[in-house]
């Protein structure tokens, strides 16, 4: 009953705040409905017009089967009527007496006399020391800048799973979120479902289009869509165009993700937030990334200014769950970062995967090769990252290697492909050709290292199209000889 309570409070709340706000009068009366007080429930489903219709596919309750909750709304809304024009009538009583007060009298009008109001004698000029360092009196204020208007559908996704009103309720509990995390209406939002697995929620290429929310630019209504034949006990229309979309904003967010977490790690580094998208992706040893891409150059500066204003280091928050915190509020308006914690890396030395996260996010997941009990447990930082150790592609070490802090240790590539899932190294975790490099593409230096025994799921997750950075520079060192425990 707590938690219901206190979701009742909060949705509450944000009716008051946004009274026009469909989707939240609908997720109002379904508290109260969890919650037994059927009358408001329906109340709140008569708000949320088409939203409950599409939602229940069921005809919505007249006010006449709702009339205890509905006379009730309508009775506190006239009392707060009388409450404001009572105090709209004494504010004007109030004034129209100051006024009387402050008229200056004269004789009646067509006496024949003119009453001009005595002029006070001119003021003694006194000169006036202006104190030094004063500024200038401040510019008047700047007129609003135009509201911002999205286009195109934006997206987001959430956790899908359960049965059909649990899945519903989560669709609509994402958009809502949505729309406050951007701060604006939104014509056209899209939700994607990622498959609950134990404590995560599944990243992947092919995160089917759940729900979609759309307003039509002529009439102003708000058609609500249901793509889950299950929930909305409908026939779906083809998603085929979303989906097409979606397949484009997946892998933004994934290099947002990559941006964000090397822009969060140099500053843990250097105490200050990193000038340029060059400064990231310098060449080796200060390659914190791999190399960049379009959605990089167009972001670099939005999400600098979001994290700290400049690069000065002055006014910025100091530390990474700050900046985290600033991140989940979102990039800019309608394109924000969907992943607000940096990315990690976790390996389950069980199960012999390696995966990349965002908190509850798992978007890759590899089986990798171990050293059974020579592979060490614990909480590492990536302090090194380089391209064909030891001059190398087919070497020992593979094509790529990311060292775990000043250990020995290494995540790298293998010319025994035949050791994945197994235990053979001495050590180190061994991964495939294609794995090990999108991986190097996907964290940057100072990425944390989770190793432990039972900490993931048993899923391999991979998409088709492996994500890679374009734009690389040299990230070779043909100055050390890697010794790590392979």
């Amino acid at each position: 009953m707590e938690g219901i309570m206190g979701d009742l409070a909060y949705l509450k709340k944000y009716v008051e705040d946004h009274p026009n706000n469909k989707m939240a009068w609908y997720l109002l009366g379904k508290e109260y409905e969890a919650s037994g007080q059927e009358g408001k429930a329906h109340y709140c489903y008569i708000q949320a017009g088409n939203i409950y219709e599409a939602f229940e596919a069921s005809k919505m309750p007249s006010p006449e089967e709702v009339l205890p909750g509905y006379e009730a709304g309508l009775a506190e809304e006239k009392h707060r009527r009388q409450k404001r024009s009572g105090f709209v009538r004494k504010l004007a009583l109030a004034l129209l007496l100051l006024l009387l007060i402050h008229i200056p009298s004269a004789h009646a009008p067509g006496d024949g006399q003119v009453v001009q109001a005595p002029v006070p004698p001119p003021a003694a000029e006194v000169p006036v020391e202006v104190p030094p360092n004063v500024e200038d009196p401040p510019e008047p204020d700047e007129p609003p800048a135009p509201p911002v208007v999205i286009r195109g559908p934006v997206f987001t996704a959430t956790g899908y799973g359960g049965g059909s009103d649990q899945r519903q309720q989560a669709g609509l509990s994402s958009l809502l979120a949505l729309q406050q995390q951007i701060g604006t209406s939104l014509p056209y939002a899209v939700v994607l479902g990622m498959e609950p697995l134990e404590n995560y929620l599944v990243w992947t290429k092919e995160m089917p289009v759940v729900v979609a929310l759309e307003e039509d630019a002529g009439s102003g209504q708000t058609t609500l869509q249901s793509y889950d034949r299950e929930a909305c006990l409908c026939t779906p229309p083809d998603p085929s165009e979303l989906q097409a979309a979606a397949s484009a904003w997946i892998p933004e967010q994934e290099s947002l993700g990559v941006l964000s977490s090397a822009m969060l790690h140099y500053k843990q580094a250097k105490g200050q937030w990193p000038e340029s998208l060059k400064t990231l992706a310098g060449s080796y040893p200060n390659n914190w990334i791999a190399g960049t891409d379009e959605v990089m150059e167009q972001a670099f500066e939005p999400l600098l200014a979001q994290l700290g204003g400049s690069a000065s280091g002055e006014g910025q928050p100091g530390e990474e769950g700050e900046a985290s915190a600033i991140l989940a509020s979102g990039m800019a308006p309608g394109q924000p970062p969907y992943f607000s914690e940096p990315l990690e890396i976790i390996i389950d030395t069980d199960n012999y995967k390696l995966a990349l996260v965002s908190g509850d996010k798992l978007i890759r997941s590899y089986t990798v090769g171990l050293g059974g009990e020579r592979t060490p447990e614990g909480t590492y930082a990536i302090s090194e990252k380089v391209v064909n150790p030891n001059g190398r592609d087919n070497g020992e070490f593979g094509s790529r290697g990311m060292q775990l802090s000043d250990t020995n240790y290494a995540i790298h590539g293998t010319n025994e492909p035949d050791s994945i899932g197994k235990d053979e190294s001495l050590g180190c975790i061994r991964m495939t050709k294609k794995d090990v490099e999108e991986l190097f593409d996907l964290v940057t230096k100072g990425t944390k290292v989770t190793i432990g025994k039972g900490i993931l799921p048993t899923l391999e997750s991979v998409p088709k199209e492996r994500f890679a950075l374009g734009h690389r520079q040299d990230q070779t060192n043909p100055h050390r000889t890697y010794r790590w425990l392979d």
